[in-house]
């Protein structure tokens, strides 16, 4: 496909800076308001970013073509100066659906939040945390104490998913990972695979003595009541990715990684 009008957004690090001045003389580049293709440049940290931005900004529909100049670059490509045109013409695109986060703290205040990797709630002080969880209505968890719990979608099983011992997901599994950070009670529950459908309710035991936080990606709300997470459809993300650099076939090998 060919993409005329194209928007570059920098990582404020000193590579990404280096790599943007070389590039701004290889086109007409557009403001991101324009464009029909974002080339973003830097880490996985930079590429949510660049995400969550266009989301704010309702304009999910616009691809991304990531190019590495951080440190994993899971989500993103290899840098290169050179070929730029013929890469996006032959880039494979992959669709990434958010979860949005429904957060009540015990203030009562409602926040909404999106999250592409996964929601995570997490204990704010020594106490343990203590969650009831419920699965489409239904409690499947009375009492879990941990020191969080978090749900992934596949883009993100990777990620914190898979540093608290949870299951790779392959992109377009229509699957979510509800996985537990530390548990101690239940002793031998290690977590659930669920569809993507599932409604997913998390309330806080004794929030007052035991306050949990909620992460949407990078953004935290603090001291909260309850969560409400579910796949959030209308606002589909399309990342492109070089054909041998594809983020299915990463995201299947990282189960072969020891």
């Amino acid at each position: 496909m060919i993409y005329e009008r194209r928007a570059l957004l920098a990582s404020p690090t000193a590579p990404a800076q280096a790599a943007a001045a070389e590039l701004a003389d290889a086109a007409d580049w557009v403001d991101a308001e324009e464009a029909d293709v974002v080339i973003a440049l830097g880490g996985d940290g930079f590429m949510l970013q660049t995400l969550h931005a266009m989301l704010e900004r309702r304009k999910p529909t616009v691809p991304v073509f990531g190019m590495n100049l951080g440190t994993v670059g899971f989500l993103m490509n290899e840098w290169r100066y050179h070929g730029l045109d013929d890469r996006l013409a032959r880039a494979k695109s992959f669709k990434v659906t958010p979860l949005q986060m429904t957060a009540t703290g015990i203030d009562g205040r409602i926040h909404q939040l999106p999250a592409i990797n996964e929601v995570s709630l997490l204990r704010e002080t020594r106490q343990t945390a203590k969650l009831e969880v419920t699965v489409n209505d239904r409690i499947v968890l009375p009492e879990l104490a941990c020191d969080g719990i978090l749900v992934a979608t596949p883009a993100g099983s990777t990620a914190y998913n898979l540093s608290a011992q949870g299951p790779i997901l392959p992109l377009g599994s229509a699957l979510l990972a509800l996985t537990p950070i530390s548990p101690f009670r239940p002793r031998r529950w290690r977590g659930a695979i669920l569809p993507d459908k599932a409604r997913i309710a998390i309330r806080v035991l004794d929030p007052a003595k035991r306050p949990v936080s909620a992460v949407a990606d990078q953004r935290e709300i603090r001291d909260i009541a309850h969560v409400e997470i579910c796949m959030d459809r209308a606002r589909e993300l399309t990342l492109l990715f070089d054909p041998e650099h594809a983020l299915d076939d990463r995201i299947t090998m990282e189960q072969f990684i020891g």
